[in-house]
């Protein structure tokens, strides 16, 4: 597995030098853009428009846009010493908190943790502190030139980053718009929606689901690529135009309920008699 970051995180006194890995990849179906006409890949250029030229990576310079046309301009070497600088320190858990306590909301990306040489034991040491707690680390980390949030928790026996948001990358749901201020339902269609959640709970099982469009995709793919007959996506269950709330939840109780199994014909006097 491919080692994004190496460094070290630390807890008190106890130092762990760490490598990164990506705990998650990127599954999409990627696609090219191609000219129609001959279908080669397109290119795309940096071109300035004052100039009218393509500009060479060489010419080109990083800023902060300030206000509407004007520019902080920022060194690639100053830039590279301050990502440097950060990166080098040792990464530190600020505090320990209960899982429960973050909203998922905050949670961005995931990476497995593993041990550098000579972590193995302190490795050791906090996941099984982690996992005793049961408690998260909340530490900082420089990652790609952007200074992140992080959870250090254990998952399947590996002890895992998880970046966060910082509270002001989270939007406020104030500025969401026509979001309801009450509740305007009655006892009965709350009791039938609770009723509805109870038959489709179920235990979490993430092998259960899958991308059913990628899949699609690829079938679609894989049958041009090999001149067959494409054909379309069986048919989905129509959707229901019902508007009306009970009757909708009434549906889709009524549609989740388990299948009764046929009752067994009783034998009659005269046949268990002959038996």
């Amino acid at each position: 597995m491919h080692t994004m970051w190496k460094g070290s995180i630390s807890f008190g006194l106890v130092n762990i030098p760490i490598k990164l890995h990506a705990a998650t990849e990127d599954k999409d179906i990627k696609l090219r853009t191609l000219h129609k006409e001959c279908h080669t890949p397109l290119k795309y250029e940096k071109v300035c428009p004052a100039c009218d030229r393509e500009i060479k990576a060489e010419d080109i310079v990083k800023a902060y846009e300030y206000t509407k046309g004007k520019f902080v301009v920022l060194d690639n070497k100053e830039l590279e010493n301050l990502r440097k600088e950060n990166e080098e320190k040792a990464v530190e858990i600020i505090d320990f908190v209960n899982m429960e306590e973050i909203d998922p909301i905050y949670f961005n990306k995931g990476y497995y943790m593993s041990p550098n040489e000579g972590g193995g034991k302190a490795y050791s040491l906090l996941r099984k502190a982690l996992q005793e707690s049961k408690k998260v680390g909340i530490a900082k980390i420089i990652i790609r030139a952007k200074e992140q949030l992080a959870v250090i928790r254990v998952y399947e026996n590996t002890l895992v980053m998880e970046t966060i948001h910082f509270p002001d990358e989270v939007r406020k749901t104030a500025d969401i718009p026509n979001v309801p201020p009450d509740d305007k339902v009655t006892q009965k269609e709350l009791d039938t929606a609770i009723l509805l959640i109870d038959q489709l709970t179920a235990e979490f099982e993430p092998r259960k689901y899958r991308d059913d469009y990628r899949a699609s995709l690829m079938e679609l793919i894989e049958a041009k690529r090999s001149g067959k007959e494409i054909v379309s996506v069986a048919d989905r269950e129509p959707v229901s135009n019902v508007t009306d709330l009970m009757a909708a939840l009434q549906a889709s109780i009524d549609r989740t309920k388990p299948k009764k199994q046929p009752a067994k014909r009783k034998r009659t006097t005269a046949a268990k008699k002959e038996a």
